[in-house]
């Protein structure tokens, strides 16, 4: 019985988000397109961050006039938050931008390719690090170890984490219901806290009414274009990650069957993709914050040199966890730690 519920879930799953595709689907253009490429990524229509997709979009149909024509998803268009990874492996979507976070079981790599808690916010370092010091291989690897091809990775800011009551001590962690998927609900178990997986639509419903206590947002700009402010009115001064790197996925039997310029072309567009996430999110950061407060939120008191030393020994374990995940995730690890020497 077991089975076929599970068979009948998945016919329906796979029939809606065939539907949802399809109505938007029929795309008429002077130029009929050699490809047609559907794109999920993980924000809402109108968000400051949607918009740097379209234009990712934009810029691989301009790169290769007009032989790709990239129809953008977005959040709960067909694909959810926690299937981008599966859509694209399986074909139903051809690219996608995940959050690896949500697909720590599938792919244990990606958790440490997002960055660990304590990461550094140099954005030479991180650059170095993927591009030069052999994270980038690893990581081809790994994302090819499962159908897909790795593109140029992408930078975004510090994770904050807000909240609805006001942190006076990291002992207000414990007990509270807090959304922060992979490592960093990891971490925050550690100062006593209960971690939740959510996408980021649900947050705010979540917030309002209780189901969880705070969130992390993948940076300020997630919580501005979220309105978490509206019913969390608290931030926590430290970081849990000083960026985040993500990257662009591709279906490989769709890759392939790109001639070598359009390939090109596609990856010329992942980079200025990557310049653009960079350079807006740095310049929307503070925007989105002096907004927030505008609207009423606060930050939680400076922490004590206690608290501070009990954040950084909750994150002191988990590079030894992750490099048990598996081989990439090992690799990745010895390769951290010797840039770090």
């Amino acid at each position: 019985m077991l089975k076929t519920l599970q068979k009948v879930k998945k016919r329906l799953v796979v029939s809606s988000i065939a539907v949802a595709l399809g109505t938007s689907a029929v795309m008429t253009s002077a130029h009929a397109a050699d490809h047609n490429w559907r794109f999920a990524n993980l924000y809402g229509r109108g968000t400051a961050f949607g918009e740097i997709y379209e234009n990712l979009a934009k810029n691989i149909e301009t790169n290769t006039n007009g032989d790709i024509k990239v129809q953008v998803l977005y959040s709960g268009e067909g694909v959810g938050t926690t299937g981008i990874l599966g859509a694209v492996k399986s074909g139903l979507v051809t690219m996608g931008a995940p959050f690896q976070s949500m697909h720590a079981g599938e792919l244990p790599a990606g958790v440490v390719e997002i960055g660990l808690p304590g990461g550094t916010d140099d954005t030479d370092e991180l650059n170095a690090l993927f591009h030069e010091k052999g994270w980038d291989q690893v990581l081809k690897e790994a994302y090819g170890s499962q159908g897909l091809v790795w593109l140029d990775p992408y930078i975004q800011p510090p994770v904050y984490i807000i909240t609805k009551e006001p942190i006076n001590s990291v002992e207000d962690f414990k007990g509270l219901k807090i959304r922060a998927p992979g490592a960093y609900g990891k971490f925050l178990r550690n100062l006593g806290a209960s971690p939740v997986s959510l996408a980021w639509s649900e947050i705010y419903t979540s917030l309002s009414t209780g189901v969880i206590d705070g969130s992390i947002g993948s940076n300020m700009i997630d919580h501005r274009d979220g309105n978490h402010v509206e019913v969390a009115k608290y931030m926590y001064p430290l970081p849990l990650a000083g960026a985040q790197v993500l990257p662009i996925i591709v279906n490989r039997n769709a890759w392939r069957k790109l001639t070598d310029e359009q390939q090109a072309a596609v990856k010329a567009a992942t980079t200025t993709h990557a310049q653009e996430q960079l350079e807006k999110s740095k310049q929307w950061e503070s925007e989105a914050v002096a907004e927030m407060e505008a609207k009423g939120l606060k930050w939680s008191p400076e922490p004590s040199a206690a608290d501070k030393e009990a954040w950084a020994e909750a994150g002191a374990g988990l590079w030894d966890e992750y490099a048990k995940a598996g081989p990439y995730s090992k690799r990745l690890i010895d390769i951290l730690r010797e840039q770090q020497k």
